[in-house]
């Protein structure tokens, strides 16, 4: 396999990655609406009946837990996290890729620490057979692995953007590093919208 091919192997494998992070979202988004619809029948069985469902704060957080983190996968690729970039849209296009290169790399370092933690948590929670202190009493490992689940996902993804952004930073690819890991420009987040509402009209998922 020569060289050319290792990279479309690897761009590949971040479109694969995209599509999986992109059904992910469908998920955690079906979770969080879920809850919200718990919510609303204990909100509806106290005021009617005079007698909770119960569990709606427990579940509601374990769902928020687990959806935010299934979702950040797509919104790393997406290159929706928040950036503050006053003085990055005035860097020379070299300077602005290693930044790009940087903030990436600082992000991976954060979420695998991040991860690490969160599997200590889970792993203590399995040993010890933890369960939550309400009415259903949840075993605790449930709903951390599944949060710990898209931790991981997570840092797989970070792992791919990452090899394949280095090979662009030094290859001088410039343009690769921004589009996957740059700042959105405001033509990138217009055309963005533009297809997200096309692909509404269309009846596709977004």
């Amino acid at each position: 396999m020569n060289t050319s091919d290792r990279y479309r192997a690897l761009d590949g494998l971040l479109r694969k990655a995209n599509a999986l992070s992109r059904a992910a979202i469908w998920v955690a988004g079906g979770l969080t609406l879920a809850s919200a619809l718990y919510i609303t029948g204990d909100v509806l069985a106290r005021y009617f009946l005079g007698k909770p469902l119960g569990g709606a704060d427990e579940l509601s957080g374990y769902a928020f837990a687990i959806s935010i983190a299934w979702a950040l996968s797509f919104a790393t690729l997406q290159r929706a996290n928040i950036r503050i970039d006053a003085l990055y849209q005035y860097l020379p296009p070299r300077v602005g890729a290693v930044f790009d290169w940087l903030a990436l790399v600082v992000l991976g370092v954060f979420i695998v620490y991040w991860t690490r933690y969160a599997a200590t948590v889970a792993g203590l929670s399995w040993d010890n057979q933890s369960t939550a202190n309400t009415t259903f009493a949840t075993p605790l490992w449930i709903p951390q692995i599944l949060w710990v689940a898209g931790l991981l996902w997570l840092c797989v993804v970070l792992a791919l953007m990452l090899l394949r952004s280095t090979i662009a930073l030094v290859t001088g690819d410039l343009r690769t590093v921004r589009d996957i890991c740059g700042v959105r420009s405001t033509q990138e987040e217009a055309d963005a919208e533009a297809e997200a509402g096309k692909r509404l009209v269309e009846g596709d998922a977004p």
